[in-house]
Order: C-alpha cells, then structure tokens, then sequence
C-alpha cells in the first residue's frame, strides 16, 4: 500500500478520490487551507486515519514537510471561480505557480510518482480547432486562442507546466488526467460548479437552455482514474481524457423533466442571440458565449482500454446528481 498526498483534498472530485484510496487500504495525507475543510473530510471518514496537512497554492509554507514519506502525489488542487476573472492572471498565477510548487517540493522529497488532475479544458480549444472535429489526449488547448477563457488558459498552463518540469527529471512519473464536465453524486454539499447547474434546473431557474453541448463523465469514474494510474505503469507519461460522452443542454434539461415532471424544468432551447444578450448583463455566461453551436466530440475511450473498467453513462451521471440534490432538499 502507499502513502498518498492528496492537495485540496476537500474538492468535489479530491472527496471520492480520497474514499476510494481508504477503501483499498492506502494511506492518506490530506491538504486543505482551513479546519472548515478538515472537518468535512474527518466527517466523511471517521474510522480512517486520515494525515492532515495545511497548504496554499500560493506559499511555499508546509510543502516540504506535507510530502515528506509520501509515495505518490495527487494533485487536485486548483483555483475554481464561480465567474471569470477580470484580469486573466488572477487565476492562471495561482494555478500555475501552486503547480511548480507542488512538484518542486515532490522532487525535492524523492517522490517520483504524480498523478495530476487537468481538465478537458486544456484540449478542446486548439489554433485551428474546426467545429465538428473530433479530439483527443494528443490535442491542445492554445492558450493565446481568443476562444480561450482564463479558466481555460490556466487548466492549459498548469497542465504543460508539468510536462515541461519532468521533462528534464526522467525519474519522475507523471500521468494527466483530462475530465470533461464532472456530474454525479456528491459526497456532502460541498459540490462542483456544474452540480449547481442542476440544482438551478431544478428549481425552474432556468427558463430557456443554451444551445451547448459539451462531454459528461461522472465523479466516481474520475476518481477510478487516479487511483488506478498510480499502479498502472504504463499510464505514466500519458494524458487520459475522462468522458463518457456527449450531452446537449437541451437533452440534460429534457432528462430532468422527465424524471422529475413536478418540477418546472424548462426544455427550450434559448436562440444564441438571446444568449448573447444577456451575457453581457450575466457573466457568468460570457465564457461559454462563444460556444454557441460548436461541437467537438471528446475521444475518451483511452482511459477505459488502459484502466479496464466501462464508464457509467453521462445520462445516469447527471441522475445521480439530480438525486443526491433532491435528497438533501435541494
């Protein structure tokens, strides 16, 4: 068994990777930046014994210390917003720097093994991306593509980092893995941006759906990926999209109602001028604005032919997520 370092262990996808590592017996050392994280993992596990560790993507404070007798890093850690920032490098600084220190500090440590959490952010916005194209882990995001929106910018940056610092360390290891819009049950309320999409679809907050479509994969198969990776051997030097295939809007709201025909789940679909109307009003919008009618189908069937297992499906993904909101009330 090994001893992991998960950083920001309290992360919606950081949760059920960490339950999986304690289900198969391997030893975990957590990061999170305040004691309200820390009570939710001790919550979630109160028989495992859990090694708690304070870090910040932006100080070098504990690093050393956190991964010291560490067999493998998993970095989860990375800046989220809820909106785009108005100055790009407020979210690329952090992201990118948090990762030069997360694996400084591993090879400082003599801990060879990383296995990173990217985004399929990092691969479906290339320079000369046509829309219909079908991608893959050999695709790249352009970070100075005016499509590129400074979440996608750093997921990119943080990702070549990386690849660019063990590069020149052959002893280091390092697997990527590249999800595509993570659904699926959380394990407290403290859960990913795109389970509060579900929650406003539920409520009837949304009156009219974009006209989007983008890949869907579920938190548990995510989090399989990580584990796996950290015995596969030949998973490392890879990058492993993680989808199970792709959703419109329309389809994601159309599921609901149909589950849930109580609710006032709107299903039409919103014009894209409409949609770029009020984005200027709503910013939330503005970074998939220019996504409107693009569709590029994500090839993630790498992962399941190197890791052995069979995806659940995006459908029963976004259930799962309708199902644990309504649980609690949502």
């Amino acid at each position: 068994m090994s001893t992991v370092l998960v950083t920001g262990a309290s992360g919606y996808i950081a949760k059920h990777i960490v339950r999986q590592l304690v289900e198969q017996g391997h030893a975990v050392r957590a990061s999170t930046r305040s004691e309200k994280r820390r009570a939710e993992i001790d919550a979630l596990f109160p028989d495992a014994e859990i090694d708690h560790v304070s870090l910040n993507l932006t100080s070098d404070d504990g690093w050393t210390e956190a991964l010291d007798g560490v067999d493998v890093l998993m970095h989860t850690a990375s800046p989220l917003p809820s909106d785009q920032p108005k100055d790009p490098q407020e979210l690329i600084r952090p992201a990118v720097d948090g990762t030069k220190r997360a694996l400084g500090a591993a090879h400082r440590a003599g801990v060879h093994r990383v296995i990173l959490t990217s985004s399929v952010a990092a691969v479906f916005k290339g320079e000369n991306m046509t829309n219909g194209a079908t991608l893959n882990e050999s695709d790249w995001t352009d970070p100075n593509s005016p499509r590129a929106t400074a979440y996608d910018k750093s997921k990119t940056l943080a990702e070549r980092t990386p690849w660019e610092f063990v590069a020149e360390r052959r002893e280091m290891k390092l697997t990527t893995i590249n999800p595509g819009g993570v659904f699926g049950p959380a394990m407290d309320m403290n859960y990913g941006t795109l389970l509060g999409y579900v929650e406003r679809f539920l409520s009837g907050g949304v009156p009219m759906v974009a006209n989007l479509t983008f890949s869907i994969v579920d938190v548990r198969d995510v989090a399989r990926m990580h584990v796996a990776a950290m015995d596969q051997h030949e998973s490392s030097g890879e990058r492993f999209i993680a989808s199970a295939g792709d959703v419109s809007m329309v389809d994601l709201a159309r599921l609901l109602a149909e589950e849930y025909p109580d609710r006032r789940i709107s299903t039409r679909k919103a014009p894209d001028f409409l949609i770029r109307g009020i984005a200027t009003f709503v910013p939330m919008l503005r970074a998939v604005v220019q996504n409107l009618g693009m569709h590029n189908p994500i090839d993630g069937t790498k992962a399941p032919t190197t890791f052995g297992f069979t995806y659940i499906t995006p459908q029963e993904a976004v259930l799962e997520s309708a199902r644990y909101l309504v649980t609690n009330g949502k």
